[in-house]
């Protein structure tokens, strides 16, 4: 590889990174004018039509074969779905910073799932990084005071998101093979819009004459669907089959650390000494339970 892919590669890799990392603000932003589910259901309904038009031109749309809609609607119902709900609704109730932190961990507790249902094996880095990664978190939630000025329904939400994320990983190895990433993104979005748009006209439908949309949380709404849902996976699937998932995957740890920044410039959020301690440890216990699967060259 030239040193010039290389440098594009890694660019658009930490640009993936950041606009990932900035999803979190913007979602914040959306919220002060859209309910949950609505603000869910239009970015997948924008996001849908992008990918599908950029799948069409680049000559790479799939039908999806019979065989695999189980697992598609199953893909579907963990995320966007449960997903969705999970972050959107937690970052209700908690910060930015926070909600990133939660939702970084991921990649540790997806080996965890892998062992219990697909008897994969877990090793001691693992167990490790887990430790580390829910020390972190602790640490990010505490206060020197010793209260807690989080709502804890808020990271239990965020913790269920990582849970149908998880879930998500495992059922995706069923069908990842045979498909295109972007097709995989875009049947999964139109699936889980089967999912959304009942469940919006039954939750949201009541305050839909009481919503007054700003022009920065339509501008949010946009920035998410068409740059978080689109443009940060398409960078991300590229990179990806370059150099592999395990150390593509490794740039993900820069999430939180990019969202606490942005918060701290951007939403006045305090962070205190032991709240970037619980970043760098949860960052920490990310590299640790990835440490047998990088083999950088």
């Amino acid at each position: 590889m030239s040193r010039f892919k290389s440098l594009s590669l890694y660019a658009s890799i930490v640009a993936a990174m950041l606009i990932w990392a900035f999803s979190f603000i913007w979602t914040k932003e959306a919220l002060t004018s859209f309910r949950p589910m609505l603000l869910i259901t239009c970015r997948l309904i924008i996001a849908s039509v992008l990918m599908l038009i950029v799948s069409i031109l680049s000559g790479r749309f799939q039908k999806i074969q019979k065989q695999d809609l189980k697992w598609f609607l199953l893909l579907a119902l963990f995320e966007p779905y449960l997903y969705y709900i999970g972050e959107t609704f937690g970052l209700t109730m908690v910060s930015s910073t926070l909600a990133s932190v939660i939702i970084s961990t991921i990649p540790v507790f997806s080996p965890l799932l892998a062992f219990l249902f697909l008897k994969e094996r877990i090793g001691w880095f693992n167990v490790a990084g887990i430790i580390l990664s829910l020390t972190g978190v602790f640490l990010v939630i505490f206060e020197p005071s010793g209260n807690f000025h989080v709502q804890p329904l808020g990271i239990v939400l965020l913790f269920f998101a990582v849970f149908s994320a998880v879930c998500y990983a495992v059922v995706l190895q069923k069908i990842s093979i045979h498909y295109y990433t972007l097709n995989i993104i875009l049947y999964q979005s139109l699936f889980g819009l089967m999912f959304f748009i009942p469940t919006t006209l039954l939750a949201d439908y009541p305050y839909f004459s009481t919503l007054h949309f700003t022009l920065s949380s339509i501008e949010a709404l946009l920035m998410l669907s068409i740059f978080a849902s689109v443009i940060a996976y398409v960078l991300f699937a590229r990179v990806v089959r370059r150099i592999g998932v395990a150390r593509s995957n490794v740039f993900t740890n820069l999430i939180p650390v990019f969202t606490a920044i942005f918060s701290w410039l951007l939403l006045n959020e305090q962070l205190t000494i032991l709240k970037w301690i619980g970043i760098a440890t949860v960052v920490g216990g990310l590299f640790v339970s990835q440490a047998r699967k990088i083999k950088f060259k």
